[in-house]
């Protein structure tokens, strides 16, 4: 039985919660590393709650551990544990196999402040309209047509 919790989880939580997990399992901790792809002394660490996977390195071990990764990201603290909708998108996100850690972050942190922001208006002005953002780009001479090209549209074909 896996459980979850409700209370924003912390690196040494979770460190506990996979070391529970490997114990269950009846792995060691240099055989749950060389599944997962990830060095023993780097597993140690985050067992130990003194590193902080990734999303990627998280996945690495569930799958390792024959557990759901989205249950060891509600222990990490990177998903919302009861929102499914909101959860549905981070999960999106977190797939995505072409984006970098960076990037999967970044785009949590941006999606989880507008929510933040749309919500807090909501319930202090529920009448009035939610706050809106506009994006302003400027095109750039790379993004304009030639006149030769224009001109002549097959040439450098």
């Amino acid at each position: 039985m896996v459980k979850k919790s409700k209370v924003g989880m912390t690196v040494e939580t979770l460190g506990g919660y996979l070391r529970e997990q490997r114990v269950n399992a009846g792995v060691s901790l240099r055989q749950l590393a060389d599944q997962a792809g990830v060095s023993n002394p780097y597993l140690s660490q985050i067992e130990r709650g003194l590193r902080r996977p990734s999303a990627e390195v998280l996945q690495q071990l569930a799958k390792a551990l024959r557990i759901s990764a989205e249950t060891l990201y509600v222990q990490a603290g990177i998903l919302t544990p009861d929102d499914d909708e909101v959860r549905s998108v981070e999960l999106a996100v977190l797939a995505d196999p072409v984006l970098t850690g960076r990037q999967k972050q970044a785009l949590m942190d941006v999606y989880l402040s507008f929510r933040a922001v749309t919500l807090s208006a909501a319930s202090s002005d529920a009448g009035e309209d939610s706050p809106t953002l506009t994006v302003t780009t400027t095109p750039t001479e790379d993004a304009q047509p030639s006149d030769d090209a224009l001109a002549n549209p097959t040439e450098g074909n």
